[in-house]
């Protein structure tokens, strides 16, 4: 009689566990020093050059240095408070004149990707600009 293949007495076919429960020990430490690394708030700072767009008022100082690992929403915010605007109050942002960010892009990824001269342009908004 033949035997079916997965069955408990197919030992040719035992799959190998990529860890074994030694191993829980070692790749729990990994884990956590990998959280801590990921927790820790980068240093690195970013220039942000904002310039007014239509008929929105021109702050009195545009440059400022803002942590890289910020979301993007912590720079509308800081804008929306500078502004003296409200939260009901329209505000479009743009960066170098072209797309609108997610508010949870990080600075340090949009400075990368779209950095000018060393600083990352953030044109503000009271009316829809671009699409």
């Amino acid at each position: 009689m033949a035997q079916a293949s997965g069955s408990p007495d197919d030992s040719g076919r035992l799959a190998t566990l990529p860890w074994t429960p030694g191993d829980a020990s070692e790749t729990a430490a990994e884990a956590l020093q990998a959280l801590d690394t990921y927790k820790k708030k980068d240093p690195f700072k970013v220039v942000v050059r904002f310039k007014a767009v239509g008929n929105a008022p021109i702050m009195r100082q545009n440059f400022y240095k803002i942590t890289a690992s910020n979301r993007f929403q912590a720079v509308i915010q800081f804008l929306r408070k500078e502004l003296s605007w409200k939260s009901g109050d329209p505000l479009f942002t743009y960066i170098n004149l072209a797309f609108s960010p997610a508010p949870d892009d990080t600075v340090s990824n949009l400075y990368k990707s779209f950095a000018t001269e060393g600083h990352l342009i953030v044109n503000y908004s009271t009316t829809a600009a671009w699409g």
